[in-house]
């Protein structure tokens, strides 16, 4: 439509100003693109906080696993193009004099564009872990608390804002959203976590629920694309824009298609009930050493350390549904490490320790 096209040729200006006059911080927007990654907050955000905060940490993976879902539903019924294959394609630049938008290793993304992944995923994520440490000032009564609830109130959503606004700006640095795709991620984002402040229930599921939820969440996405397929709709009519468009062929990976994130989205959630309803967790994370902060920084200490092992692993992509399977198994076995496994082998080792000394 017009009004699109010229929403587009804005956001392509505003996308050339950037590249033009933030060049000096070129290398700081690509590591705000890094922070805002879905990705980081299974093998990062999630477990520093599930060991600090079993509660905290359940609700991070549900948040970002139900928000993740969200965004890709609300990108097949969009349909938005991303900055990089639209200004190739568009007819509304005279004599076909279509902008020059400088691509990045991270730029070409194949899913469509909007809401930004990146931009809803670290709202949602970072507005849990916000409202979260401010559940803990809030409870001070005196005066002088109330007043340092309230510079901490301050302090802590002005961190939230700047950081989102960074990783916005990050992703239209580098030419893969629109600006009006980023902020509606942002605040979608915010809606979703919004939503399971009032979600109780996850706290208490049973690996029945966690697989009834995986179940429905896949059967959905998978249902929604074959029936818009039977309407002759191709719901992945991006991927060979992205193929096509992209300056440099390798850097179009299939971990960025719309499949691959859902496929990791359903594994991390399997992970994380199965590691919450196992006896290791109950063992271990339920015992009289889990109140021990010794127990904990160990827990968190070796948590990073293995999951970035996790990044070592590299996983096949010649035949994409070998890809599908092994990504699920892999994205299942990081929480499923945190949740359980290492806390099991800290729990082990401690109780050898206090039975040599005494």
């Amino acid at each position: 439509s017009t009004k699109m096209d010229l929403l587009h040729s804005n956001g392509v200006l505003i996308i050339q100003h950037l590249q033009r006059d933030y060049r000096a911080y070129q290398d700081f927007l690509n590591f705000m693109s890094h922070v805002g990654d879905p990705r980081n907050i299974f093998s990062i955000y999630f477990p520093l906080w599930f060991q600090l905060n079993q509660v905290v940490g359940t609700k991070m993976i549900w948040v970002a696993v139900i928000g993740d879902w969200f965004n890709l539903i609300f990108k097949w019924i969009l349909f938005g193009h991303r900055p990089y294959w639209w200004v190739q394609e568009t007819m509304i630049y005279p004599n076909q004099s279509s902008p020059c938008l400088e691509q990045f290793p991270i730029t070409c993304e194949t899913g469509p564009g909007s809401p930004s992944g990146h931009a809803m995923g670290s709202s949602c994520v970072w507005y849990v872990m916000v409202t979260a440490a401010l559940s803990y000032t809030v409870r001070w009564k005196d005066k002088s608390a109330v007043t340092l609830h309230r510079l901490t109130w301050s302090f802590l959503w002005s961190i939230f804002w700047i950081i989102q606004i960074s990783v916005c700006i990050s992703r239209v640095f580098i030419a893969t959203h629109f600006p009006h795709q980023v902020i509606l991620g942002v605040f979608a984002g915010i809606l979703v976590a919004q939503a399971f402040e009032h979600t109780p229930a996850i706290q208490t599921a049973s690996l029945r629920m966690y697989m009834k939820t995986n179940l429905f969440l896949f059967i959905f996405a998978l249902g929604f694309y074959l029936v818009l397929k039977l309407l002759d709709i191709d719901l992945l009519w991006s991927v060979p824009k992205a193929k096509k468009w992209c300056a440099n062929p390798d850097w179009i990976n299939i971990d960025t298609t719309p499949f691959a994130g859902l496929v990791r989205n359903l594994g991390a959630l399997f992970g994380l009930g199965l590691g919450i309803n196992s006896e290791m967790f109950i063992t271990s994370c339920k015992g009289k050493n889990s109140c021990k902060i010794s127990f904990r920084i160990l827990c968190i200490a070796a948590s990073l350390a293995t999951l970035q092992l996790y990044n070592f692993v590299t996983i096949p992509t010649y035949t994409e549904y070998l890809f599908y399977i092994l990504s699920f198994c892999k994205s299942a076995a990081m929480p499923l490490t945190v949740v359980a496994l290492v806390p099991y082998c800290v729990h082990s080792l401690m109780r050898t320790t206090e039975k040599k000394l005494n």
